[in-house]
């Protein structure tokens, strides 16, 4: 069966997926870690520079993955799968894009409302500025709780709505309607000439 270059995600679309896909794992056990393994104090504030880090990472590959995402729309949904399925396909994917933006700016508010006003320096190396509109209010105490309450259950929420993406995709990989070679980095050796 011959298959269109148009059949997957191209290169990049992939490499950004994979990417991202395995930051966000990283920053949920980070942030699992930090909440609920009970480590020591200094340990935690470790693993707080490494969570923030990681999260503007993603926050720069989100903004990137959308714009390739108007530069170079998905591949059409395979004919196989029922407009149920392809609703949920279209929500599920909104619902991904809209956490991978909305985490880490939570993230981001979270940190230029913290009482410590601990700065950020990614990786250990660049400095990182705070929301400057938040950072400069007078009481930061409202805007903090709020941050951490959205970053808290958002985080929550996007562990399901992943839980639901790797779902799907193993079951429609079972059922052979959508290959896995859609975002595989080995169907691509034809694209590298596009």
């Amino acid at each position: 069966m011959t298959r269109s270059p148009r059949d997957h995600y191209d290169a990049v679309a992939v490499m950004l997926h994979w990417t991202m896909a395995l930051g966000i794992f990283v920053l949920i056990g980070l942030g699992l870690a930090m909440k609920h393994a009970g480590l020591p104090k200094a340990r935690v504030i470790q693993l707080y520079q490494l969570h923030k880090s990681i999260g503007i990472v993603v926050l720069l590959l989100a903004v990137a993955r959308l714009a390739w995402r108007f530069v170079r729309s998905a591949p059409p949904l395979p004919d196989a799968l029922s407009a149920l399925e392809r609703r949920a396909a279209r929500a599920g994917h909104a619902a991904l894009y809209v956490f991978m933006l909305a985490l880490p700016l939570t993230g981001w508010a979270v940190v230029s409302t913290a009482p410590l006003n601990i700065p950020t320096v990614l990786f250990g190396l660049i400095p990182w500025p705070h929301i400057w509109f938040l950072a400069d209010l007078p009481n930061k105490a409202p805007a903090f709780a709020v941050a951490q309450a959205l970053h808290k259950y958002g985080a929550y929420a996007l562990i399901a709505v992943v839980a639901g993406h790797v779902g799907a995709a193993l079951r429609h990989a079972v059922k052979g309607d959508v290959p896995l070679a859609r975002m595989s980095f080995f169907t691509h050796a034809e694209d590298i000439s596009e």
